[in-house]
């Protein structure tokens, strides 16, 4: 913790694990004597037209609060659909615990209901409530929560359980001190992680406009331009070929299709699907393999080094060019473009990952509950043609943007877990007393700043 914040002069061994050493005039009670828990739900004589907003486990994490409510009738709604909360409420996963499904409720409307998979916990006169917010997402309380929960997939603790766990007990005005800095804090720190949140999202939508714009007008900003006579295309370079896919490819195929139940081994030949097909790449990071022999009887789906990959079902939109790494290998309910002499691999992978080439695909996808592809209709999709050493430089272009995109994102990324890491360690330092706030005060607003919140 930086050195801006100072210690308390005097610390004592609180006995509790997780809390470690505290301040010598705090002290530790279990959460039981600082709060109820569970006082409300919903009775079954309800009106089955109740309307109400619910809350269940997956809608609800420790950093984010509560990111999602449903709206439901009371009679369409889960049995779980039953606990009430309050405005100074904090709910606590009691199932799934290392979900760390946690947050704290404000001004909630009227007719919020949670699932009977959280403790609803309500701090009394003793615990402050803004504290009790944080105290109850401190990393250690968490860890406290998910060692005592039983089981292994579906791992739970009864509430009665949970506020037998100790916590820490400062005076009340010091919770409220603690609280108002926190306040303070991890706003600024959110404030911080929004805005490279929002840096990512430009660098994609940067990233997207680089690629599409070299896959459809070239590199050369000031040649000669024609119309494509494709309303979603627009202009072209004038010395740009537009060509079906199937005038330039000499086998587009399925890859097996199939059952798969007793085909896989622990090792063999690789066997590629959907799920390793992402961002123009494949990635091997599940690993499936299918015997030699299996492989040599299914010789239709077996890649060579520039074939382009089409995800047939799912992630309808997903492209990737075999690189010399994947040649040999087999695959599973992929589209196979087989390259010629006149069409570059890993161009037309690159044209097909465009906002272009998304388009194209999605407007010939069939099937409304499980959308796919099917081989004739990717045939016809119609794609740019620059002559041959064109699109070599175009692939390679594409490619080291895509890399340098990719590597301003990663640092934007980590820049955001460097400031959750911050937040999480100021919240426990704060809560636990490994640092003194009482004589914080929030820093007064310049008239620029004033203003800028106006």
């Amino acid at each position: 913790m930086s050195n801006k914040y100072q210690a308390y002069s005097k610390y004592r061994d609180s006995g509790v694990e997780w809390l470690g050493y505290t301040p010598s005039h705090w002290s530790s009670k279990q959460l039981k004597f600082l709060c109820t828990y569970n006082d409300e739900v919903l009775a079954d004589s309800v009106s089955y037209e109740y309307e109400i907003e619910y809350v269940d486990i997956g809608s609800v994490s420790a950093t984010e609060g509560i990111t999602k409510t449903e709206s439901m009738t009371f009679g369409k709604a889960p049995s779980r659909a039953r606990r009430i909360v309050r405005d100074g409420d904090v709910i606590v996963s009691t199932v799934r615990t290392y979900l760390e499904a946690i947050s704290p409720i404000n001004s909630p409307p009227k007719n919020l209901i949670v699932s009977t998979g959280f403790a609803v916990i309500r701090p009394n006169r003793l615990l402050h409530k803004g504290y009790a917010a944080y105290c109850l997402r401190a990393s250690g309380f968490i860890k406290a929560v998910v060692a005592q929960s039983v089981g292994i997939s579906y791992p739970a603790i009864n509430a009665s359980d949970l506020v037998n766990i100790k916590v820490p007990e400062p005076t009340y005005g010091e919770q409220q001190k603690i609280a108002k800095f926190l306040d303070h804090e991890t706003a600024k720190i959110d404030t911080l992680i929004e805005k490279q949140q929002q840096l990512i999202k430009l660098l994609k939508e940067k990233r997207q406009a680089v690629i599409s714009h070299a896959v459809t007008k070239g590199l050369n900003p000031n040649v000669p331009m024609r119309d494509s006579g494709i309303e979603w295309l627009g202009e072209v370079p004038e010395h740009w070929d537009v060509a079906s896919i199937s005038s330039l490819s000499n086998k587009i195929t399925n890859g097996y299709v199939g059952p798969t139940r007793d085909i896989f081994y622990d090792s063999g030949v690789r066997y590629l699907q959907s799920l390793h097909i992402k961002k123009n790449k494949i990635d091997f990071h599940t690993p499936y393999f299918v015997s030699e022999e299996w492989s040599d009887s299914k010789q239709k789906s077996i890649l060579a080094e520039g074939d382009v990959l089409v995800v047939q079902t799912g992630d309808i939109g997903q492209v990737a060019a075999v690189t010399k790494e994947f040649e040999g290998c087999n695959c599973h309910a992929l589209i196979i473009i087989a390259t010629t002499d006149e069409i570059n691999g890993f161009y037309l992978s690159w044209l097909l990952n465009s906002d272009y080439g998304f388009h194209s695909l999605k407007s010939i996808q069939t099937g409304a509950l499980h959308p796919h592809l099917n081989c004739n209709y990717v045939k016809t999709v119609k794609v740019t043609v620059p002559p041959i050493e064109e699109q070599h430089e175009i692939a390679k272009y594409t490619e080291v943007a895509d890399i340098k995109y990719d590597h301003l994102m990663r640092r934007a990324n980590d820049q955001i877990e460097l400031l959750r890491e911050r937040r999480t360690a100021l919240i426990v330092a704060a809560v636990t007393g490994k640092i003194d706030v009482r004589s914080w005060t929030p820093p007064k607003q310049t008239k620029q700043s004033e203003e800028l919140v106006a």
